[in-house]
């Protein structure tokens, strides 16, 4: 038998952070090696991190990266195991990402990326070239400082695989994993045992089966062992790097590392049997035949031993059942995460939320609660010392003092507000300050009638005009800027408040702004420019409205806040026009369609990329027999006519956590113009003669006048009542 043990690694690194992300990787090897493991992979680009953008344009953030290496092969770390890196190298003028082979304080080979990611958030094109050539192993010359310091001046550079002398082994990274003709199929069938990928993979909701599906395949078609290692937490932007570090062989998970954690190193290990590997490519005919005859790849000889032979102590790991959370699970933890790394990055020394009672606030709120929860089983529990003096130094604990409870711990870190005005009501009110009280934020109420008051005291003496809500029988623009006015006075006073309560409680620093818009309200521009959706940062921008009801009831029974299900049971409304008897404000009735609606049309738009014309197409097949043709038409009109008419409120949205593929975020996930033509005037005309088609069709069909199936009436359809002319208060500006 041949029987090797290797690790892989979750590593919280930060962006142009050298020294948090050196210390990182050699804890992560010390652990490896003191677990016995002889071959250690790291996440792409681990050195820099992998969110530096920008930064990798810069000659500095290559010359420390190779600083770093040097750091770590003058020291004993890479003694008797061999090492996967990640960094940006530069050859012959083009800048590559790498992964770089070491071992006892050696070079064995640099590997650059061949498939880079160049969709969705990725932009690696923008900063990295794509190596080619797959015919053959170039010579490159290490820097002259970095070489003279490691009496090596070269080393293999390219596609190719490692031969050691009792196992042979190669690298893929990342979006290699996921691309149709994979090097490692190649590889596989020139004999190579072991792959590594090294990967800067984000969270998405519902999204891990799919990575860890891959991972599994790699393997299970061709055989062979992949070691899988990821980054895991906020190193600086908008993306959760999720973890789930594992180990596979032959098609089965032998080790998993989390998804969510507010550890900094994790290191997870297996003992495999390569002659598994063996006897598994042997048993498929079809794999010996097109092995019998594949393309030699380069490769590079090194004359050192790995394995272990049989031995009653060195057991093969066996198959694991990979663990996976639910959706309202990862809306919890996923976002919990992001804040801490944010938090504990930014020198702030807290949180502060405009809490409506409504179910975003509430959401995000809830998800703070379980950042606190978090934070006090990593330090009860697990007894991590990194959370602790993180804990320490941001809820300022001073003499001996330890955070033990999540409440407490809350109170110090963490206020909410209710901004409340004469459209306020009690219920909503009430609702904050129980859950608050749950959560244990420090809480405040705050009536804000007369700052509106002063405002529009103000524009009377200025313009003589006294201006009307709409129920009083004011015009729609006095009521759109009665309702904004509002709005703008609770960011401006969150923003005052998270920067002087700290001050008025003797703390040093200031709070970070929390907003809680979702994406559908996003997508619809259902919000006020410069309202409480702008922040300084949103965990929930990108969670549609239907997930956080979900996560709320979920939150309301696993993190023991139950006011959380009263306030999921609410119809959502901005509290922003007066109560009557006879009318009270709806969201849903504001935006002329459902939420549930508002999910299908973002899906449609960005998934499945679908403009106004074939958005039509598909909904007519969707809700075939519930909305004739014309009313379908008339829903895809409104729909992106209002998205149109907001897309320049994506252009000042509040950095958010990035969690759903139809997200409308502008700075780099959903990239379109901001300045539209809102009446669609082609497309519009197109869906009208599709209509019109259609109508001539079931003219033809039913010449007698008999009903056809498709004008059942929308009334119980599943598919939303609201009427699609509906006015939006919070349209335009």
């Amino acid at each position: 038998m041949r029987l090797l043990k290797v690790a892989t690694c979750n590593l919280n690194q930060w962006a142009m952070d050298f020294d948090t992300n050196l210390r990182n990787i050699k804890e992560s090897i010390f652990r490896a090696k003191e677990a016995g493991a002889v071959v250690r992979i790291g996440p792409e680009l681990e050195i820099t991190g992998y969110g530096c953008e920008d930064h990798f344009l810069e000659q500095d953030t290559v010359t420390h990266a190779w600083e770093c290496l040097k750091d770590i092969l003058l020291g004993d770390w890479t003694e008797n195991i061999l090492c996967s890196i990640g960094m940006p190298i530069i050859h012959g003028g083009v800048r590559y990402n790498c992964q770089v082979f070491c071992l006892n304080r050696r070079i064995l080979m640099i590997r650059p990326k061949m498939c880079l990611a160049n969709d969705g958030n990725y932009r690696e094109f923008r900063w990295f070239s794509a190596w080619t050539p797959k015919d053959k192993l170039i010579e490159f010359q290490i820097p002259i400082d970095i070489s003279e310091s490691l009496s090596q001046q070269s080393v293999p550079f390219g596609y190719g695989y490692i031969q050691l002398l009792d196992v042979s082994i190669a690298a893929e990274t990342c979006e290699e994993l996921f691309t149709a003709n994979g090097p490692r199929i190649a590889l596989a069938l020139n004999g190579v045992e072991i792959f590594t990928n090294a990967s800067g993979s984000h969270h998405q909701l519902r999204k891990l089966n799919l990575r860890m599906d891959a991972i599994r395949n790699a393997t299970r078609f061709c055989g062979g062992v992949y070691v899988y290692s990821n980054h895991q937490g906020c190193d600086g932007g908008r993306l959760y790097y999720d973890g789930c570090s594992c180990i596979a062989i032959n098609g089965d998970i032998v080790a998993q590392g989390s998804q969510f954690s507010l550890k900094d190193v994790e290191v997870s290990t297996a003992i495999v049997d390569l002659d598994a590997v063996s006897s598994y490519r042997g048993s498929i005919s079809s794999f010996r035949e097109q092995a019998s005859h594949q393309e030699e790849v380069p490769s590079i000889k090194a004359q050192y031993r790995l394995c272990h032979s049989f031995n009653l102590g060195f057991v093969p790991s066996m198959p694991i059942e990979v663990r996976y959370h639910c959706p309202e699970e990862e809306i919890a933890l996923g976002p919990s995460c992001w804040l801490w790394d944010y938090l504990r990055r930014s020198g702030a020394s807290g949180f502060l939320l405009p809490l409506s009672g409504g179910a975003d606030s509430s959401s995000v709120a809830a998800i703070v609660g379980c950042m606190s929860q978090l934070v006090i089983k990593d330090i009860q529990e697990d007894g991590d010392e990194q959370v602790k003096a993180d804990a320490l130094r941001i809820g300022l604990y001073k003499n001996g003092e330890i955070p033990t409870d999540s409440k407490e711990f809350a109170k110090r870190i963490f206020y909410t507000v209710y901004m409340g005005s004469e459209n306020s009501s009690e219920v909503t009110r009430s609702r904050a300050k129980i859950l608050a009280d749950e959560i244990g934020s420090w809480h405040l109420n705050v009536d804000i009638d007369g700052v509106i008051s002063a405002l529009l005291s103000l524009f009377q003496t200025l313009t003589g005009k006294c201006l009307r809500y709409k129920v009083d029988g004011g015009s729609n623009t006095e009521n759109l800027a009665l309702q904004n006015i509002q709005a703008r006075v609770r960011m401006v006073l969150a923003f005052m408040l998270a920067s002087l309560m700290p001050w008025v409680h003797s703390k040093a620093g200031f709070f970070l702004v929390l907003g809680s818009s979702n994406v559908d309200e996003g997508l619809r521009g259902y919000l006020t420019k410069y309202d409480c959706s702008s922040a300084d940062i949103n965990p929930i921008g990108s969670v549609s409205k239907q997930d956080l009801r979900s996560f709320l009831r979920w939150a309301s029974i696993h993190l023991h806040y139950t006011s959380l299900a009263e306030v999921e049971a609410a119809p959502p409304t901005a509290e922003l026009e007066p109560i009557r008897s006879d009318y009270n404000q709806l969201d849903e009735v504001d935006m002329g369609m459902t939420y549930e609606e508002l999910s299908i049309y973002g899906r449609l738009r960005k998934i499945f990329r679908c403009g106004p014309v074939s958005m039509f197409q598909n909904l007519c097949h969707k809700w075939c027999g519930k909305l004739t043709p014309s009313e379908v038409a008339e829903k895809v009109k409104h729909f992106f006519k209002y998205y149109s008419i907001n897309r320049h409120k994506m252009t000042v949205l509040t950095p958010s956590y990035h969690a759903e593929s139809y997200s409308p975020e502008d700075n780099r996930f959903d990239l379109r113009q901001f300045l539209y033509n809102s009446r669609w005037p082609y497309q519009f005309r197109k869906i009208d003669e599709l209509v019109q088609e259609v109508s001539d069709q079931r003219t033809a069909r039913f010449p007698e006048g008999l009903e056809d199936l498709d004008t059942d009436s929308a009334s119980g359809s599943g598919t939303g009542v609201v009427a699609a002319g509906s006015s939006n208060p919070n349209a335009g500006i």
